[in-house]
């Protein structure tokens, strides 16, 4: 686990997803490449889900799951290293919402808003996406501070396609060590 000494530490929250080859592996690798960064600590992950395709739907069936990590990095940044984790796990982008190998979606950094060219948060789609919400439950604890707790419980009482959601296991992530054996 990496170790931070900046008061500017904030909490995000990451959507990961796969429906392309080894889709745990593949999440479990992109995790590992988080927690490689020294400017992160993933501190959280949810269960793995398996989900419906949502957009285009001539593709197999998402592995989706949602973790949290500490950050020193400014949201841009975050967000650029994510999608090197993508490129370098093989994620091409040849059809919107279509099959990737990786796909990784900043959703809350503690409430901050941002509106830019590059980035928006919160995340836009996030509270109209069961396979987002769900996950995301597993991890936000109810004494989270930015208002994320309330707004989650509120949008799951209200969003349809959950039964498109489907447990599938337990996440196995357990830091830095759980891919080398160590």
């Amino acid at each position: 686990m990496n170790m931070h000494s900046s008061s500017d530490i904030s909490e995000a929250y990451i959507a990961l997803g796969a429906n392309l080859g080894d889709r745990e592996k593949t999440l479990m690798e992109a995790i590992a490449c988080l927690e490689e960064h020294a400017d992160i600590t993933v501190v959280r992950c949810s269960n793995l889900y398996e989900t419906d395709p949502v957009g285009y739907l001539d593709q197999p069936c998402f592995v989706n799951m949602v973790v949290a990590v500490r950050t020193a990095l400014h949201p841009e940044s975050l967000l650029s290293l994510m999608l090197e984790i993508e490129l370098r796990l093989g994620r091409e982008r040849l059809i919107r919402f279509g099959p990737r190998t990786v796909d990784l979606d900043l959703l809350w950094i503690e409430g901050r808003e941002v509106d830019t060219t590059l980035l928006t948060l919160p995340h836009p789609r996030m509270f109209e996406r069961a396979f987002v919400l769900v996950p995301l439950a597993d991890i936000v604890p109810e004494e989270e501070a930015s208002g994320l707790y309330t707004s989650l419980h509120d949008a799951l009482v209200q969003i349809e396609g959950k039964e498109g959601v489907r447990f599938w296991k337990t996440c196995t992530w357990h830091g830095a060590s759980a891919l080398s054996g160590n």
